[in-house]
């Protein structure tokens, strides 16, 4: 078993759309990035890559990359997943908490938990996505940015 840890936050920025867990979410703002700007997704890739120890996002998809501008986090979340299994590991269970305090996000969780499933060949109840807000504290109160986190268990194949 290996266990991966991931965090991600961008801040906000009018005019793009809001995009969490692979789902677009009706928001007056969306999140300033190179890709795009899922931290949700961007915290999974983190946990996954740091769990086999194969660096972060940064290193696989670097922003200083032109083919990664505005980038479907999704789809680099299948390539991570196919990375994933290459080295022989399927997912135990992954926890994600977004923070934010704006939009509200409880509405959207079962579609970010599917969407997320899908990519890692899992199923619903292997995926958790909770939602908390700051209670107005630090940039995430202050509706500056949105934040997530990641923990993922990997299991070997191997028998």
């Amino acid at each position: 078993m290996r266990i991966g840890f991931g965090f991600d936050v961008h801040e906000v920025a009018p005019d793009r759309p809001l995009v969490l867990g692979g789902v677009q979410i009706p928001a007056e703002f969306g999140l300033l990035g190179h890709s795009d700007a899922d931290v949700v997704l961007h915290a999974v890739m983190d946990a996954m890559l740091g769990a086999l120890a194969l660096g972060d996002i940064g290193q696989h998809f670097p922003n200083t990359d032109s083919r990664y501008k505005d980038a479907d986090s999704y789809a680099l979340l299948q390539r991570v997943w196919t990375l994933v299994t290459s080295q022989g590991y399927k997912l135990g269970n992954l926890d994600v908490m977004v923070l934010a305090e704006a939009p509200k996000l409880t509405p959207h969780v079962g579609k970010m938990r599917e969407r997320i499933a899908s990519a890692c060949e899992a199923n619903t109840g292997q995926i958790s996505v909770k939602a908390t807000t700051m209670e107005t504290l630090g940039f995430v109160g202050r509706r500056e940015g949105i934040a997530a986190q990641a923990v993922v268990l990997l299991v070997s194949n191997v028998v």
